[in-house]
């Protein structure tokens, strides 16, 4: 037999979790067509000696909406071996929308998930009104890896409700019936699902809350009922279940999306998962609560960041300690290196530092109120901001921390910050993870991601372009909990199943997410042992000028998607067989 393409002499981790095994893989039109020992002659050939071979990675929380309809690369994703991605999360995207809705879109992903808004306004043009028209946009031009989309609850009460979508806003029984009809019909066109978001942590450009963050469990049952009767579609929430309000509403709040999915028709449903500094217990609740809902019969599962989750710092990010000093705003608008050598003269650094901050959330401010509390806090919080160095250590300790070097130097926090981020002519960058790391350390983060109700997820591509790029959780995933952690690693076969076939499965789909004879040929060659991430770096490569957070990784060979070399050393090679995946088709 001849084949397209064959794969030889690497070790094959199929996505099963069954050990791994030495073998070839036979591909012909975009299939997996051999394992083993694969015979007759090929077109190409990838040696894959001392590397192992994965399926691709199926990352089930991103949020391209936006990009995917300008952007054929959807990097950084595609560059760290994912090969389909599900964007809509959050209850944020682009459709279904109004054309006098276009720029409350724009405010509301540019507050919520930092992307500027200058990029989308530029970069969107704007070819749909109903949800089957935009996945019609966005699959009309070829883009490197596959990619699925949610129906976001924002844009859809937001479409169907216009100016009365505000968070407060009680919807009618009208309403509802139009949002559900105006659901399923992007369902039945293929759309992966709905997802709706919850938390205060969210809010437009100008500082209000989401439109759908207060809706009524009412309207998110009348929601759920749209899957009735389909054999596709998932359900996503995120919430914080009302932690800044009162910690006694996390069963109201639970209950609420648990009424949801006991509506959905059998469907199931994926909740945002972490470990939050205020309700610091909160992540075992939820996990108690999910096993309670799957012991009576609904299908519900935690998504799970493989490493804390918080926000890189710089002059040139979006955030960093002094953003909201007086000094440092009537500067702020100079070029990187005026700005530096401004900070770097005695007076300026005497006066800043004698300063407090003003709020910089709020009312006409995108960034979320939990930005103020930790600049009041900033002495204390400081014992969990780090430099990020080349090569980046996401679970630092402690005595690495700026605090600690105060400590050492006898100056203040604010001083040590502040000289920090002067280093490297300005282009210093800090780590400040916020969730997931009370403890100093990833252990309660290894007990979420390995519960068996547990998907990884959260990785957030494409958006807060300029303050994470947790696109990369696929390589950290591998190489931190596969090989450098020094205790509680988590086996290999395992790590490839979680975000293969995992989470193909659970987003529905069945014909990728394993190495199996008939699967597609989504698939990585990687040297596991070199696999490392490198450090981000800003780049401004969005439409207008914007800049956006990219990191770039060691290790991998090579990524395929229905078998072609879309990716080979690290680098994009300009194949681009990705499509839309209509689900339920």
């Amino acid at each position: 037999m001849a084949y397209d393409l064959k794969i030889t002499g690497g070790t094959l981790v199929d996505g099963t979790g069954a050990t791994r095994y030495r073998g070839d893989v036979g591909i012909t039109d975009g299939r997996i067509t051999a394992l083993g020992a694969v015979d007759g002659p090929a077109k190409r050939t990838l040696d894959a000696e001392g590397a192992i071979v994965t399926p691709g990675f199926v990352d089930i929380h991103t949020h391209y909406d936006g990009q995917v309809s300008w952007d054929p690369d959807l990097a950084p994703s595609s560059i760290h071996g994912v090969t389909t991605a599900i964007m809509g999360s959050c209850g944020v995207g682009f459709a279904p929308v109004r054309a006098d809705a276009h720029d409350a879109l724009i405010a509301l992903m540019e507050g919520v998930e930092d992307i500027p808004g200058s990029a989308l306004a530029e970069g969107i043009e704007w070819r749909w009104e109903s949800f089957p028209e935009y996945m019609n946009a966005i699959d009309d031009f070829p883009h490197a890896i596959d990619f699925g989309a949610m129906v976001p609850h924002d844009a859809l009460r937001m479409y169907v409700m216009g100016e009365r979508a505000v968070a407060d806003g009680p919807s009618t029984a009208a309403d509802v019936e139009a949002m559900q009809k105006a659901l399923r019909a992007a369902l039945e066109a293929g759309a992966a699902g709905f997802s709706t978001g919850r938390t205060d942590n969210h809010r437009n450009n100008d500082g209000k809350p989401t439109p759908a963050s207060e809706a009524s469990e009412r309207e998110l049952i009348g929601l759920a009922q749209a899957f009735v009767g389909l054999d596709h579609g998932v359900l996503q929430a995120v919430s914080d279940f009302d932690m800044m309000v009162d910690p006694k509403r996390f069963d109201p709040e639970y209950d609420l999306l648990e009424a949801m999915v006991a509506h959905a028709g059998g469907r199931p449903l994926s909740i945002s998962t972490m470990q939050r500094d205020q309700a610091r217990d909160q992540w075992r609740q939820i996990i108690a609560r999910t096993e309670a809902a799957n012991a009576k019969g609904h299908t519900v599962r935690m998504q799970v960041a493989p490493r804390g989750i918080g926000v890189i710092l710089g002059l040139e990010a979006t955030f960093h300690p002094f953003i909201g000093f007086p000094s440092y705003k009537r500067i702020h608008h100079l070029p990187l290196a005026e700005r530096v050598a401004t900070m770097r003269t005695p007076e300026f650094r005497a006066r800043i530092l004698s300063e407090k901050s003003d709020k910089v959330a709020g009312d006409g401010s995108a960034i979320p109120p939990l930005a103020d509390l930790l600049l009041q806090m900033i002495e204390f919080v400081a014992v969990r901001f780090f430099r990020l160095g080349e090569v980046p250590d996401y679970e630092p300790k402690v005595e690495d921390s700026l605090f600690q070097e105060a400590q050492r130097t006898g100056r203040s926090c604010l001083e040590t910050m502040y000289d920090a981020l002067l280093e490297e002519d300005g282009e210093r960058l800090l780590y400040f993870p916020i969730y997931n790391y009370t403890d100093f350390s990833l252990d309660n983060v290894r007990t979420m991601l390995t519960h068996p109700l547990s998907l990884p997820g959260l990785s957030d591509g494409g958006a807060h372009v300029g303050t994470i790029c947790d696109a990369t959780f696929p390589t950290f995933l591998l190489s931190h909990w596969g090989r450098d952690r020094p205790e509680g690693r988590i086996p290999l076969e395992r790590l490839v199943q979680m975000q293969t076939h995992d989470t193909a499965r659970f987003i529905g789909l069945t014909d990728r997410g394993t190495l199996a004879l008939g699967a597609r040929a989504d698939l990585n060659i990687i040297d596991f042992d070199r696999l490392s991430l490198k450090s981000p770096r800003l780049v401004a490569d969005l439409p207008a000028g914007s800049k956006r957070l990219m990191q770039h990784a060691e290790g991998y060979r090579a990524t395929l998607v229905a078998g072609q070399v879309i990716a080979e050393g690290g680098a994009l090679t300009g194949a681009r067989p990705g499509r839309l995946v209509r689900f339920g088709r």
